[in-house]
């Protein structure tokens, strides 16, 4: 689908690389949120429109990756044994990071100390999240996969339920063989066009980084920073130790070199710190890893699945939190209270795609779920839960292209050959 086209003998210069204007967005941004905080939280509409830019896109762009992918394979079966493979590959990196995130918040005590009395904390903020925290059950999880019409499958703005019509249609096109050749050639000719759009759109990005992060600093500011500074500190240590610590040896088994890599993603990944919205890169990031030699069928299943199931710096955000909010206002977690934590983690994590400030709403009803931390404490947390999204979202980017390399990998289906030129030649451009 997309086409691998070898770098240029002259590398783009430095000031023509995007992420150096998204980067050059974020400065400026921070400079106008705390210099003058009430000019930067008007700046919200800037990184809400590119938001919605990219948002508009994901549903097309995963069913024209998923139905050109899928019809035209030989071999059905292993749309299948691939979502298997990438199913397993989740629930194991998902517990991996939630046992660190406990192990973590339980060595350096964060909230111990604090003695937080709700009754002098002002909950009005989050009233929209306690009022109703039970959540989403598993029974409504699986049937908000099934659109209520195929239309609204890439209109009402979820992941999974264009991925279940994009897989349908995918099925239908390998079965009716050459008579469907028509619509697969236009779906592939769509897909191109889909992606050229992206390429333009991803040049409003300096913009929407500038308007989300001075939003953030201007609302924010220093102050809530200071105020939690050792779990907002200690949260992005364990972040850090999740991708060096657990993705580092997952991508050398793979071959290849989880920096390179990082460098590679680099404008994705300072998008989404300034945007804390990880949905805001899905079809860039499709579409690079593509060019590294993963295939295109796999790319169209795994991403978009990750997206709901392999979100690995939420899962780190919410065990940290958790455990968090029960030091701060007292309330003693057992061992077993803690196993039984992560067993509703793992189902809940499940619920926080790539939307943002989903994680927020998840931490809620994880809380309600367990019945032993009160509700109303998560108002301890509000003001530096976009601070907190600026650590958890790129981690599940880099864990979700990681994912897309290993899974590539198990089913040779990962050209090595051109995985190791595109990384190898990061340092000069990211294309």
């Amino acid at each position: 689908m997309v086409a691998h086209t070898p770098r240029s003998d002259r590398p783009k210069r430095w000031y023509a690389q995007l992420w150096v204007w998204v980067f050059a967005g974020m400065v400026i941004g921070i400079a106008l949120g705390k210099f003058d905080p009430q000019l930067g939280v008007k700046m919200q509409p800037f990184g809400d429109a590119f938001i919605k830019l990219i948002r508009m896109l994901i549903a097309p762009i995963i069913f024209c990756t998923v139905v050109h992918g899928i019809a035209r394979m030989a071999d059905l079966a292993r749309v299948g044994r691939v979502a298997l493979k990438a199913i397993v590959y989740f629930e194991v990196l998902t517990t991996v990071a939630l046992v660190i995130g406990l192990l973590a918040v339980n060595l350096w005590h964060p909230g111990s100390g604090m003695n937080v009395d709700l009754a002098h904390v002002d909950t009005s903020g989050v009233q929209q999240y306690v009022a109703h925290p039970e959540g989403v059950s598993v029974s409504q999880f699986l049937m908000n996969i099934i659109p209520a019409t195929f239309v609204g499958a890439f209109t009402d703005g979820g992941v999974l339920p264009a991925l279940l019509v994009s897989v349908l249609c995918g099925f239908a096109l390998a079965r009716i063989g050459a008579a469907g050749k028509p619509v697969a050639d236009f779906v592939e000719a769509a897909s191109k066009m889909l992606f050229a759009v992206v390429e333009i759109v991803m040049w409003t990005a300096p913009i929407g980084a500038f308007g989300a992060i001075a939003f953030a600093v201007g609302k924010f500011g220093a102050g809530s920073l200071v105020s939690l500074g050792k779990l907002l500190g200690g949260f992005y240590v364990t972040c850090l130790i999740f991708v060096f610590g657990v993705l580092w040896p997952v991508a050398r088994w793979c071959g290849f070199s989880i920096f390179r890599l990082i460098r590679y993603i680099r404008e994705e990944l300072l998008i989404v710190f300034a945007t804390t919205s990880s949905e805001t890169v899905l079809p860039q990031l499709m579409r690079k890893l593509e060019v590294l030699g993963c295939d295109e069928t796999i790319v169209g299943l795994v991403i978009p699945t990750g997206y709901s199931f392999n979100l690995d710096g939420t899962c780190l955000y919410l065990a940290t939190t958790t455990v968090f909010l029960a030091q701060a206002t007292n309330t003693h977690l057992t061992i077993w209270q803690q196993l039984g934590l992560l067993a509703v983690l793992l189902l809940s994590s499940k619920g926080a795609a790539g939307v943002a400030g989903a994680a927020f709403v998840v931490l809620a009803a994880t809380i309600a779920a367990t019945g032993t931390i009160p509700v109303a404490s998560v108002a301890l947390v509000l003001g530096i839960h976009r601070l907190m999204s600026e650590g958890l979202t790129p981690t599940n980017v880099v864990g979700n292209a990681v994912a897309t390399i290993v899974v590539s990998k198990w089913e040779r289906a990962l050209d090595r050959d051109r995985l190791q030129s595109e990384l190898g030649g990061a340092a000069q451009t990211a294309r």
